[in-house]
């Protein structure tokens, strides 16, 4: 496994004056940006580094610096950042410099494109041989891609650091899952925030993303609802360790509760959103991600938990109570089309993947379209792997053949914002947050069964 872990550089001069920077070079880490980097490289010094990428651009290669610096006081690794050219920002030259309410007054029908179709943003820019259509964001994927098929052949089975920019992260991340550049701002990337990719090979083979967006080493619990936000955000929940998670043991819709682990967890989760205003929960019917709600809402005492059938786990019909090893006995080769192509298992006398999708889906849509209707901003949903999985890939436009692509640990919290409720896209703010159950930025829960 090759692992890659992302940072956007810190907060810069021009993110506090609201300036397009694109691959100006003019903007430089503010006294806050170099402070949230020394605290990335604290929370990274537990990890052994092979190597460190960065842009050239000196807001991100300062920040790489103050995180290698780090490294050699807190681990004692002494790693220098190497420059890449693919690691540039996204190039806007016709806006860049410029507040984004002056573009927005002067290029409305561009700034409107950017907004709601970015992979059709187009410039006519000036060069040598007079003029040429160029198209940003697709131009940004296709650096993406070159990136990854130059590093992951040199770093197999590595761990490498990228301190890169908002947009080349977001396209880094998406060209590892496949996510399409029509979903370029369903992707949000923090100052300083850190996510973990996974892979299993090169750029094409099985990939994981393991968390994204992580904001906790700065003190800072959830990103913060953009200005213009005037949907729902819901905080996507899986339940707390069972102890058939623990052994391995395949659940399924089995009633298991939740071991004491489990109840740890679910209190760690609780006491990491006390301070966050929630006004709605809902959480699958079963045990163990309704205990798990109930311990979250004690800090929320007047929110009523409504329970959703549709949030429920797979049926993993004949496999439930079972351990791989009795699987894969009883329905050999089965166990590995399930881990590779998870859309053509059907569970024996149990579910496939498009019936969890349809009802968790729906499950979700109607949890949202209340939430408008009552004009509640904030919600939790407590729920399970399977049915996460599933969500996730709805979110980010992706089909349920993606299900493996994304980690949920037992106690973790996701963010989802519906900036515009329904009628606009989602943007995925965090996900996988396991910081408040002590395993750093990576992800320490059990991977058992689902």
């Amino acid at each position: 496994m090759t692992r890659a872990i992302i940072v956007r550089h810190g907060q810069s001069t021009y993110n506090t004056e609201k300036r397009i920077q694109g691959r100006t070079d003019a903007s430089k880490l503010t006294e806050k940006g170099r402070n949230d980097a020394s605290f990335v490289g604290k929370a990274l010094s537990n990890i052994s580094f092979n190597a460190i990428y960065s842009s050239p651009l000196q807001r991100a290669k300062e920040t790489a610096d103050i995180i290698s610096h780090s490294f050699a006081i807190n681990s004692e690794q002494s790693i220098v950042a190497q420059t890449s050219d693919k690691l540039l920002e996204i190039d806007l030259p016709l806006w860049e410099r410029m507040l984004s309410a002056e573009v927005k007054q002067k290029f409305p029908e561009d700034y409107r494109i950017w907004q709601e179709q970015p992979h059709q943003l187009q410039m006519l820019v000036k060069d040598g041989d007079g003029s040429r259509e160029h198209f940003p964001v697709l131009a940004l994927y296709e650096q993406a891609r070159q990136f990854w098929q130059d590093v992951l052949s040199r770093h197999q089975g590595e761990t490498i650091l990228i301190v890169g920019h908002n947009g080349i992260n977001r396209a880094l991340i998406s060209t590892a899952l496949g996510i399409s550049p029509s979903r370029y701002h369903s992707i949000q990337q923090s100052n300083c925030g850190v996510s973990v990719l996974n892979f299993s090979g090169g750029l094409g083979e099985p990939v994981q993303l393991e968390s994204m967006n992580q904001t906790q080493h700065m003190g800072e619990i959830l990103p913060s609802l953009r200005p213009n936000h005037q949907g729902v955000r819901l905080l996507l929940i899986r339940h707390g360790e069972t102890e058939w998670n623990r052994q391995g043991k395949f659940q399924g819709q089995i009633d298991v509760p939740l071991n004491d682990n489990g109840r740890l967890q679910a209190q760690k989760a609780a006491a990491f959103l006390k301070d966050v205003a929630v006004d709605f929960a809902v959480s699958s019917p079963m045990l163990r991600p309704k205990e798990t709600a109930e311990l979250i809402l004690q800090n929320h005492p007047g929110v009523k938990l409504e329970l959703q059938d549709g949030f429920r786990e797979i049926s993993h019909g004949l496999w439930e109570g079972k351990l791989e090893s009795e699987i894969e006995q009883e329905f050999p080769g089965e166990l590995h089309r399930w881990r590779t192509l998870p859309t053509e298992v059907q569970m024996p006398a149990g579910e496939n993947l498009q019936q969890v999708w349809e009802r968790s889906i729906a499950a979700w849509q109607s949890t949202i379209q209340a939430a408008l209707a009552n004009q509640l901003q904030t919600g939790i949903v407590v729920a399970h792997d399977a049915t996460n999985k599933t969500l996730l890939c709805h979110i980010l436009g992706l089909s349920s053949e993606n299900f493996w692509n994304f980690r949920q640990g037992n106690g973790a919290v996701s963010v989802i914002d519906y900036p515009l409720g329904l009628s606009g896209l989602p943007v995925v703010q965090a996900m996988n947050i396991t910081a408040h159950l002590g395993g750093g930025v990576l992800d320490k829960t059990a991977a058992g069964a689902l």
